[in-house]
């Protein structure tokens, strides 16, 4: 329950009238017959998730729970011009066939990449939703990352897809690298697991030698004045107790304010 906890703290610090909550189902699920584990979850999350999108016409930021939100929030904010900036630990570009826990969290951008295109049929979801351009390798820069999974090591050499290492990070590296792949426009997408976790505690899975807070926030500004910001996503917050929350609470803020200014 840690990730719902930590969505909660954030939802609770934000505008009210700006806001709204998206319900996820606490039971098993079904995986429908696929290697997805909970994907009738997945689906209704999903659905759901879509219609708050379509009430509005600002652009959002969709705080998660996992990583899986982004499926919905990366398609509805997608545009011909549009690259995405994957900032997280862990690149999630599983497939269903090679990922080894089942999470959907974990292959999530694999997805958006049409890596499970048969799993969602079996689902009723679309592979790209309506009106909306399919998500290319090309258009995508993984910032951050440092944990791999063989076959997700594989796929990246063998799609081209861009990588900014969290060693040394500079934003300006960051920026340039969406400017090569001929974008106008960016999705950022911050996993919290991106950050180091001597400078960050509510991290159910903490990877060593991440980014530092300041370093975040300086490369989303720098990404958001050089493009135009058409969505965002903050996942993965899961602090051990409401005390921690309140730790945290300051450094996502100011992630928060660095997305939705």
């Amino acid at each position: 329950m840690r990730l719902s906890e930590g969505a909660n703290a954030i939802f609770g610090d934000l505008p009210a009238k700006a806001s709204a909550m998206v319900e996820v189902p606490v039971g098993a699920g079904d995986g429908l017959g696929t290697a997805i584990h909970r994907l009738s979850s997945v689906a209704a999350v999903s659905n759901d998730l879509s219609r708050v999108l379509d009430e509005s016409t600002e652009v959002a930021l969709v705080v998660g729970g996992d990583c899986g939100v982004e499926f919905t929030a990366v398609r509805h904010a997608l545009r011909d011009d549009t690259a995405v900036v994957w900032f997280d630990a862990h690149p999630d570009l599983n497939s269903p066939a090679t990922s080894e826990s089942g999470a959907f969290s974990g292959m999530v951008l694999g997805a958006l990449l049409g890596r499970a295109d048969g799993e969602f049929a079996a689902a009723s979801l679309p592979a790209a939703a309506a009106g909306t351009p399919r998500l290319e390798p090309s258009r995508v820069v993984l910032a951050g990352a440092r944990t791999y999974d063989d076959a997700e090591d594989a796929y990246i050499e063998e799609a081209g897809i861009t990588t900014v290492s969290a060693f040394e990070l500079d934003p300006a590296e960051v920026v340039e690298a969406v400017a090569a792949t001929g974008a106008s426009s960016v999705y950022i997408h911050v996993d919290l697991d991106v950050l180091d976790p001597s400078e960050f505690d509510g991290l159910l899975d903490p990877q060593p030698f991440g980014l530092a807070p300041a370093t975040l926030v300086q490369t989303i500004q720098e990404l958001r004045a050089r493009f135009e910001l058409v969505g965002a996503g903050l996942c993965s917050f899961a602090p051990a107790t409401p005390e921690a929350a309140a730790d945290d609470m300051g450094t996502i803020l100011r992630i928060v304010g660095a997305l939705a200014r």
